[in-house]
């Protein structure tokens, strides 16, 4: 397969997303597109274009037929949820893979999501757009607590809040309707909250790739959250050969989820509850997964979610090679401060505390910063993580266990 030619649309946090630029640069061309002048970046990359704004549509088209020009384009590719939609256009605006931007719009906005799924029969909680407080209140007493409240459009579990009670729900309705202010990039709608039934049971999410209509399920990660009544992701389990994969439930809610949505091609990061009454659909992203998933099932002897990622914005077939011999459970837990507005001086591990399961750990908070957990903090309070290999899941757990005890975080 020849070497194709790939435009990246802003490369996310090293800490999070280096593993994938370093992945695809093994077998594309990258020119990336970001804001500000790129340092660790350039050993990925054969090409680059600084832009002032990532929003200005008509800026990225220019920039992506100027190098196609040069060279040409096989294909765009974003990771970060705040710009997938200007991705789609881009793709649009060049012929290339990926460009309905309107399948893009039915993932990012909630409420599209869930009436598309609605109209297909997918399984998912019963879900109530709503504009006001009072209108919030009687679709909880309609539906029974506890319900979800959760911004429309919004990312990263920002403003997503459960409510045991009529009380919580007006706390809960007040947080979410301000959650906006956190991600200003992000669309709002005049009625941007949604209600929702509250699904027990475990939650999961599985990484796809979507070929012309085939979809692929690439990565299952079982997903670990704490700090209720919010639902901030603390850390990821995944298992190559989680039981889970043999599940047909499951892979039809998957695959009927991509055709209500009418995804062709692309990559989504699917989060699904796993309730006594079977497999409900929490949410679709039109991007690969956050929180290290994917790094995880690489780590273990999977699938290499970004080259097959790569391939399909590019419209080529995905490449799904294994490691069979290298096959482990790969776990990632997420740290924090001790408290709210924590000026951090120092972040580090001990590290005649790791046990041997713990293959990488690092800070992800510098000198200066300030931190907080959740929920303030709801995904920018982490300040360090640490990823274990084991034969199972239990002994990852524990040996992130043991991680947490060995780390040091010094506040001032």
């Amino acid at each position: 397969m020849t070497m194709g030619h790939l435009l990246v649309i802003t490369p996310g946090i090293r800490a999070y997303r280096e593993y994938l630029l370093q992945s695809i640069s093994r077998a594309f061309r990258v020119h990336l597109v970001l804001t500000e002048t790129p340092t660790w970046e350039l050993a990925y990359t054969t090409g680059h274009t600084v832009v002032p704004d990532l929003a200005d549509v008509d800026g990225l088209v220019r920039v992506a037929r100027s190098v196609d020009a040069a060279r040409p384009l096989d294909g765009v590719i974003c990771w970060d949820e705040t710009w997938i939609e200007q991705t789609a256009q881009v793709a649009a605006a060049l012929g290339l893979p990926g460009g309905d931007r309107r399948c893009v719009e039915r993932c990012r906005d909630k409420y599209r999501t869930r009436t598309a799924l609605d109209a297909a029969g997918v399984p998912q909680p019963r879900s109530v757009l709503v504009s006001h407080r009072e209108e919030a209140l009687a679709v909880a007493a309609d539906i029974g607590y506890p319900v979800v409240v959760k911004p429309r459009a919004l990312a990263g579990s920002f403003g997503v809040v459960r409510a045991d009670s009529p009380a919580d729900l007006v706390r809960a309705v007040e947080f979410t309707d301000a959650s906006g202010e956190w991600a200003p990039d992000l669309p709002t709608h005049e009625r941007n909250i949604l209600v929702e039934e509250f699904a027990r049971g475990p939650e999961i999410s599985v990484d796809s790739v979507v070929h012309r209509g085939t979809v692929t399920p690439v990565c299952l990660a079982r997903k670990e959250v704490g700090f209720a009544p919010y639902f901030e992701e603390t850390g990821h389990v995944v298992d190559p050969d989680d039981p889970l994969w043999s599940d047909e439930t499951l892979a039809g809610v998957v695959t009927r989820t991509h055709a209500a949505l009418d995804f062709t091609d692309g990559v989504t990061h699917t989060e699904i509850r796993l309730t006594p009454a079977g497999p409900k659909v929490i949410e679709v992203n039109a991007r690969i997964g956050g929180g290290m998933i994917p790094l995880l099932n690489l780590m273990g002897g999977g699938p290499d979610l970004a080259l097959a990622a790569a391939d399909v914005a590019c419209g080529r077939p995905p490449r799904l090679r294994t490691t069979t011999a290298l096959r482990r459970v790969a776990a990632i837990r997420f740290y924090y401060p001790p408290g709210d507005d924590s000026l951090i001086e120092e972040v580090r591990f001990e590290m005649s505390g790791l046990p041997e399961e713990v293959v990488r750990c690092g800070p992800l908070a510098t000198a200066g910063q300030v931190k907080s957990p959740p929920p303030r903090g709801l995904m920018d309070g982490r300040v360090a993580y640490a990823i274990a290999l084991a034969p199972d899941a239990d002994t990852c757990r524990a040996a992130l266990d043991k991680a947490g005890d060995a780390l040091r975080v010094a506040v001032g």
